[in-house]
């Protein structure tokens, strides 16, 4: 039958009752009999089956679950009545028919071999959405197409939903004036017990509350057919349990189309009848069903559906990676099927090809990685991209382009067309800001432009600042994608289209983006500002597919200051092309949330520009009812060089690292000029090109590029040269890379086993990472190698490990002999706790087992320092109440994770040195009189994975105290060699400064994060913070212990200066507030009263008497300063730039010397190592008689307590 309008007065909404199904249909009963049963059907318009009346639309639409048993096979408020939209149904047992739903059952359910007896087929067809045909809104005209069919065996019925690909159009309907999405699924309805009475029962929903749900109907697949969905629905439609289809294998090949056709006869038919051969509805060319081709090489043992002449056909969707429908447990588990041939979709040609032969077609910044079916191609670390396209992690990224377009505005007949305007685009990506400028734009358009933020959105979801665990669009997608967006305003329904090409990485290193707009805008008047609220997007992600929506609001401000507020409804797909065998793809979550904040637009009437700028974050979909991300990392406000990545860290600490291609400390990166540093870079015959952040190759005149696209040949030459033979390749040496000759003079470059790289530059593969090695067992990386070696306690080839007895180590052998000794002779009751005689001495031993450096006989009131066999070191015994400062003469066993650089410090020799702070270490050069023993420089201290900044040296203890902003810590060490002593560790965040009062035996450092200035006892104790505030990015500090005094520099770019106050915090004044720039070093000469800074702003080296206020300039002109010290005549300071240490002598104001270490990076802090302490008291020598912080001032001293004080303690002046 078909329904139409004049079947009943409700157009909306008809059920018609089905015909009795035969009898014989039998269904199991409670009590085990079989029994004959009739069921009567209703066919709603809505797209549903129910087995009872249902009540009216507006008590279910929109309000599901409903109160009566319905099977929705795509509900919503449908409409037939522009008499295009159609509903078929019939019952239907012929052996045709049982046949094709018997097989689609079986594979969905393998197991199952029982036949059904009878089918109910229903079929929507072009089924609009109510009161789109109203609109005359051509855009709806195609309507919704899909079939359900009911197949009842003895034991069960089946309920089989079919989506044809071409037959959804919309995803949504308008319900009680709100947007609704459609739903597919099984309701129970209302059911009844003596137990519990009545309630809703189940309601087992295929579908989401997401429009890409409704999507995935026609490209997913339950049953090894894509658009395919197979239920069993229980004993009868009355929902013993709802069972999804679960594919074993799949279809080879299919010559046809999937859906069960409904071959009507004439009486079947209901008005309008029709006379013609087409009352039998001819085949609709739209659902022809090319021939289909799975890739997976299990054949199915199924028959190929045999071809019906007649009815509707239904295509096979394409093939989008699963989304499960619905987070329930009992939810269809969804099947991949793979791509048919004639989609023609290439997916990079990743098929039965490798790297061998496609390294080229990655990035330069990418190593390609083969697999058993293809090849993949994956950025390096440092760099992001989906491997064609890669680009360096926190580096801004531009984009140009062209725009085209033909649009209407408001009612004008005449359309306003332009051809390929300017585009340009910047993002700051480590925080996510985007601004996108389109030029010439004409005065009738410009205005009407305005509410389009989105049409630049999608390069802010690019490279959006991601949020833990989710990824921007240039992560997943590369830079070769392509996007379209439809735009529907309101209230006037204008509609417009927008086509994006974006083309990947042009030759100067910009994105390239076509883009084109036809449709019709809303006119908004020359001179009005609009105004867009912050909105959030959800796109949903499948394997080539993006797709996403949202409804956004703005607000026009007229010339005349009137206020009107409007809205549009956006949804664009983005398609792309990824590898099939890249892992990493299949991690990201299924749906994202793109948030848009600090929207602002404009159209520039002078010079005919329309301008976006926005701030975009991707996250998760539940951000709202979550803790939102603190990290400065993820909140974009870390202060971190534009060219530099913001690494987080835990709580609020993070770190900035420099791009790939600039150098710095992150906080300021400058271009690393890679044809100066690397000049064979790009080969022979070729001439290097530095850019901003990279570089690139041209070939010298007389020379082309070979077909390798890198290697520059000779026009001349005729005749092919074997480079590989000659040695004239580039590739990395012969110990880390093949040459293989290619024929031509072409030849392709790469990396041996245990490397990694293009085959030109080649890095050793840190295969302990890749847990080769037993977790009992440390692993250690070697060139192109690496060893397992179980580790103490455990023996073993180190692939294998198993737990040993532990062997005890000399120190506890004789502790133990000792206490034996002691408890034997001390009676019965030493046995419960033994205690050495008074003339007994007993060893003590390290946590290892190894002897303790200082040995002490508290009997006779002495102690020792002991070699690492335990025997006494001559001269070294001294009273127990004196400090014995022993070196630690035992190894430390490395830790169990594996073998890292032990941080300890090498004795140096006597005399004064300079120390200076490198990334991971510190060095010390030795100083003869005031010049630079340069042939001498050592490592004084390694400690790898740290970014060492400021360095600080008590004359007292000899020991060393460094900050580093990684960990972050403050450390210290001893000058005559030992372990690394860790002093504070705990609420820091970027220590920048430190200091020492040498008398007062006191800590002070600076935090530019917290914005603090602190002190704390030595040993990290009684910590008590001193400033927090009128402080923006504090950095250097100094002492000066004679004077109680406390000085400190604050590169604020706003407003810099140096100030000073007394070690307690009281008389804080500013020393120098004018011409200043940033003044990193700082410095104070105690013999001459002289506090001296160096400046990276001014570029200048200055001292000033800060009693008399008298500033002499000493140097100008210089790079980049970063640490300073003083040193009799002589100031030395460290320079980013040169990657030296520079001394200039003070008197002369002349440059002296310069000292560049064999490793070349960024020197930080610096300190001297006097010979003898400057002679200095203050009243704080002895701690002052304070309970707990003594605190030196001007005359005086001051009584504090620590922050967190333990006990009684009382603050006071003296």
């Amino acid at each position: 039958r078909v329904l139409t309008n004049k079947e009943t007065n409700k157009p909306n909404q008809r059920q018609y009752p089905l015909p009795p199904l035969p009898s014989g249909v039998l269904v199991k009963s409670d009590v085990d009999k079989l029994i004959h049963i009739h069921f009567l059907f209703q066919i709603n318009t809505n797209g549903f089956v129910s087995l009872d009346k249902p009540p009216a639309e507006q008590d279910y639409l929109g309000k599901m679950p409903a109160g009566f048993q319905m099977m929705a096979a795509l509900l919503g408020d449908l409409d037939n009545s522009d008499g295009r939209g159609k509903v078929f149904f019939r019952q239907d047992s012929s052996p045709a028919v049982l046949s094709r739903v018997s097989q689609r059952i079986r594979q969905a359910f393998p197991r199952d071999d029982e036949e059904p007896s009878n089918a109910l087929i229903v079929t929507w067809e072009n089924m609009a959405a109510k009161g789109s045909t109203e609109r005359g809104d051509r855009l709806d005209t195609k309507g919704n197409t899909f079939q359900l069919v009911v197949a009842f065996m003895k034991s069960s019925s089946v309920a089989i939903l079919l989506y044809p690909r071409d037959g959804i159009h919309f995803f949504s309907t308008t319900v009680g004036g709100d947007s609704k999405v459609l739903e597919a699924g099984f309701n129970e309805g209302l059911v009844t017990s003596w137990w519990w009475g009545t309630k809703q029962g189940t309601y087992y929903q295929t579908t989401t509350d997401e429009e890409i749900s409704i999507r995935t109907l026609t490209e997913k697949t339950n049953s090894g057919r894509r658009g395919v969905w197979v239920y069993e629905i229980g004993a009868s439609p009355i929902f013993l349990g709802i069972t999804s289809g679960i594919l074993s294998t799949f279809e080879s090949e299919y010559s046809e189309s999937e859906t069960v056709t409904p071959t009507y006869t004439t009486t079947e038919m209901v008005q309008p009848r029709s006379t013609d051969a087409e009352a039998r509805y001819r085949p609709d060319p739209r659902y022809s069903d090319p021939e289909q081709r799975y890739t997976d090489p299990i054949k199915s043992r199924f028959s190929p559906v045999e071809p019906d002449p007649a009815g509707p056909r239904y295509t096979s969707p394409e093939q989008v990676r699963p989304i499960p429908p619905h987070p329930r447990p009992q939810h269809p588990q969804i099947v991949v099927v793979d791509e048919d041939e004639d989609l023609d979709i290439n997916v990079f040609a990743y098929n039965l090809e490798t790297c061998a032969h496609n390294r080229h077609k990655c990035s330069q910044f990418a190593d390609c990685r083969d697999y058993s079916n293809g090849y993949c191609c994956h950025c390096r670390p440092g760099f992001y991209g989906n491997g064609k396209d890669c680009v360096a992690e926190g580096k801004p990224q531009r984009m140009n382009g062209k725009v085209s377009g033909r649009v209407f505005i408001g009612n004008s007949p005449l359309p306003v067309e332009f051809s390929n305007n300017d585009l340009h685009s910047y993002v700051v990506a480590n925080d996510g800001r985007a601004y996108v400028a389109i030029s010439n734009i004409p005065h009738s358009l410009g205005p009407s432009l305005q509410p389009l933020s989105s049409l630049g959105g999608v390069i802010g979801w690019a490279f959006a600042l991601e949020q833990p665990g989710f990824h921007n669009g240039f992560s997943l997608v590369g830079g070769v994608f392509s996007r379209q967006a439809d735009v529907v305003f309101y209230p006037g329904n204008e509609r417009l289209s927008i086509r994006q090409q974006f083309k990947g990485i042009d030759e100067h290193d910009h994105l390239v983006v076509s883009t084109e707009l036809e449709g019709r805008l809303p006119a908004i008047p020359l001179g009005s500002s609009v105004q867009i609220n912050p909105y959030k997007e959800i796109y949903q992600y499948d394997q080539n597919l993006i797709t996403s929506s949202s409804n956004r609001d703005y607000t026009i401000t007229s010339p005349t200051g009137d206020l009107q507020t409007q809205s549009y409804q956006w949804r664009q797909t983005i398609s792309f092309q990824s590898c099939p065998q890249d892992d990493a793809s299949r991690t990201v979550p299924p749906t994202q949330q793109l948030s848009v904040d600090q929207i602002f637009v404009m159209f520039d009437t002078d010079n005919r520009l329309i301008r976006y700028a926005m701030s975009n974050k991707i996250g998760s979909v539940h951000s709202e009812s979550s803790v939102p991300e603190q990290n400065p990392c993820f909140t974009g406000r870390h202060g971190c060089d534009i060219n530099a990545v913001c690494r987080p860290g835990e709580g609020l600490q993070f770190s900035c690292e420099c791009t790939a291609g600039f150098a710095g400390d992150g906080r300021y990166c400058q271009d690393v000029d890679e044809c100066r540093e690397t000049p064979q870079v790009c080969g022979p015959n070729a001439i290097c090109g530095n850019q901003p952040g990279t570089f690139r190759c041209e070939c010298s005149a007389g020379f082309v590029f070979a077909s390798d696209g890198r290697t520059c040949i000779g026009k001349s030459d005729s005749r092919p040269v074997d480079h590989c033979q000659r040695g004239t390749h580039t590739c990395d040496v012969s110990e880390r890379a093949l040459c293989r000759y290619t024929g031509g003079s072409s030849f392709d470059c790469s990396c041996l086993p245990g490397f990694e790289g293009d085959g030109r530059t080649c890095r050793d593969v840190d295969e302990c990472h890749q847990d080769r090695c037993h977790r009992d067992a440390i692993c250690t990386n070697t060139q192109g190698s690496y060893t397992c070696q179980c580790r103490p306690g455990f023996h073993g080839d180190g692939f294998q490990c198993s737990p040993t007895e532990h062997e005890k180590t000399p120190c506890e052998r004789e502790r133990e002999h000792a206490q034996t000794a002691s408890s034997s002779s001390t009676g019965f009751f030493s046995f419960f706790r033994p205690r050495p005689a008074v003339s007994q001495y007993v060893p003590q031993c390290d946590e290892h087992g190894a002897y303790e450096p200082t040995q002490c006989h508290t009997s006779i009131g002495q102690c020792w320092c002991v070699d690492a066999n335990g025997q006494e070191i001559p001269n070294t015994r001294t009273g127990s109440s004196a400090t014995t400062l022993c070196i630690n003469q035992v190894v430390t066993p490395p830790p169990l994770i594996g073998p890292t650089p032990r941080p300890d410090v090498r004795p140096i020799a006597g005399g004064t040195h300079l120390l200076f702070a490198q990334s991971g270490r510190i060095e010390h050069i030795p100083l003869d009189g005031y010049d630079m023993k340069k042939d001498e420089s050592k490592p004084l201290l390694h400690v790898p994975d740290r970014v060492v900044i400021a360095v600080a040296y008590d004359c007292v203890d000899k020991m060393v105290y460094w900050t580093d902003i990684t960990g972050p810590a403050i450390s210290k060490a001893s000058l005559d060699g030992g372990d690394v002593v860790p002093v504070i560790t705990t609420d820091l965040q970027s220590p920048e400064g430190i200091a020492i009062d040498h008398v007062a035996r006191l800590l002070f450092w600076t935090d530019s994060m917290r914005d603090t200035i602190e002190v704390s006892k030595l040993d990290g104790s009684q910590r008590r913070v001193l400033f927090d505030n009128d402080l923006v990015n504090p950095r250097p500090i100094v002492t000066n212990p004679a004077y109680g005094r406390l000085y400190w520099a604050d590169w604020n770019r706003d407003g810099p200066k140096i100030e000073m106050s007394n070690m307690d915090g009281t008389e804080r004044v500013v020393l120098v507030k004018d011409d200043l720039g940033l003044p990193n070093g700082l410095t104070f000469d105690p013999d001459n009263q002289q506090l001296c800074w160096a400046d990276a702003g001014t570029r200048k080296v200055e001292c000033m008497d800060p009693h008399r206020r008298i500033r002499i300039k000493i140097a100008e002109g210089i790079q980049y300063p970063f640490g300073l010290v003083s040193f009799g005549k002589n100031l030395y300071y460290t320079d980013w730039r040169r990657e030296a240490v520079i001394s200039v002598d003070r008197y002369t104001q002349k440059e002296t010397d310069q000292f560049q270490p064999q490793k070349r990076s960024r020197l930080y802090g610096i300190a001297t190592t006097p010979t003898q302490c400057p002679q200095a008291y203050n009243y704080c020598s002895n701690n002052g008689g304070c309970s707990h912080l003594c605190l030196p001032r001007l005359g005086g001293f001051t009584c504090r307590c620590p922050d967190n004080v333990d006990g009684r303690c009382v603050d006071g002046n003296l």
